[in-house]
């Protein structure tokens, strides 16, 4: 694994530069999941899974992709700086908080200063098996499925290691059946609620945030125990706004080629909203995800924010009636 531990990160433009006849929207599978080829390799995956060494005051930020990772990061990043945002303004965002399992990432990480900001969308069997000896701690931020899935739709028409999505049709049964990047989203959450109630894990979710995000701030800060003055506080929530972050180079990722994320085709900050599943779903559609939601949610005990616009009365049954 020389290349991963190397000691200097490779340049980001001659990385691209290299990948570029490799991003062509194919995905492999790694213990039956799908990962794009070129940014992802199954030696980082299993590197990471097995080897990655945590330290007991990482912050790990996991999402299942398009569920607010970008958001947590820039929150954390203020909040760690004291509300200062002259870091948030000055580093890219992937380089505060690189992804653990990119073929780039572990080097990356190697660089960092503690407290180490860590992003992750891997599933829990696939997580770091050291976080589980540790005190590192996971904030995990989950979005209504429905608008990731859309957020996916629209993501995908733009980033050049992703599949074209074709038909949102086609993108929805896709999703049903774990064939997207990272697998089921249904997998994906059941694992790592399997956390839940553990001193080193918050759970929290992107309705939350857009709901009240000054108590998610306090919230997050107290689980840190990184307690912020109302200065402090105040800054946080406004720098980590929607309309701050979509003006921020450093977290707009405007700065990243279009071979890597093409903005002229649609923004990556796109419109950072609840519900935008309304504007692109037929009844139909509804139809068959409600029906999948209910049969997939069951093992779940939690009630989520979206769950209550749908009347969602799925059984909930023991953590223990599932596999992770």
């Amino acid at each position: 694994m020389e290349g991963i531990m190397a000691p200097q990160m490779p340049d980001l433009q001659e990385v691209i530069t290299e990948l570029r006849d490799e991003m062509t929207g194919a995905y492999f599978k790694y213990k039956g999941i799908n990962f794009p080829v070129g940014i992802y390799t199954p030696e980082t995956l299993s590197y990471v899974e097995k080897d990655f060494k945590v330290r007991d005051d990482d912050i790990f930020i996991v999402t299942y992709p398009k569920s607010g990772t970008t958001w947590m990061i820039e929150i954390l990043s203020l909040m760690l700086k004291d509300g200062d945002p002259s870091w948030s303004r000055s580093v890219p965002i992937w380089e505060r908080a690189p992804w653990c399992e990119t073929f780039l990432g572990p080097s990356s990480i190697m660089q960092l200063a503690d407290p180490r900001l860590i992003s992750s969308h891997l599933p829990i069997q696939l997580f770091p098996k050291d976080f589980f000896n540790s005190k590192a701690k996971v904030i995990y931020v989950s979005r209504n499925p429905r608008d990731v899935l859309v957020s996916l739709y629209h993501y995908s028409k733009i980033a050049g290691h992703l599949k074209d999505p074709g038909s949102l049709d086609q993108l929805l049964q896709d999703f049903l059946n774990g064939e997207v990047p990272f697998g089921s989203w249904f997998d994906h959450i059941k694992g790592w609620m399997r956390m839940e109630g553990k001193d080193n894990f918050l759970f929290i979710t992107y309705e939350e945030l857009q709901e009240d995000l000054r108590g998610c701030v306090q919230r997050i800060s107290e689980f840190l125990g990184h307690p912020l003055e109302q200065a402090g506080l105040d800054s946080v929530v406004e720098n980590s706004t929607f309309p701050a972050m979509k003006e921020n180079t450093m977290c707009n990722y405007t700065l990243l080629p279009s071979t890597l994320l093409d903005q002229r085709q649609g923004a990556f900050l796109r419109k950072g909203v609840c519900g935008d599943w309304k504007n692109h779903f037929t009844a139909a559609q509804c139809e068959v995800f409600d029906q999948a939601y209910r049969e997939m949610k069951q093992g779940l005990k939690t009630t989520f924010p979206w769950d209550k616009d749908h009347g969602d009365t799925s059984p909930a049954l023991s953590p223990g009636a599932w596999d992770l």
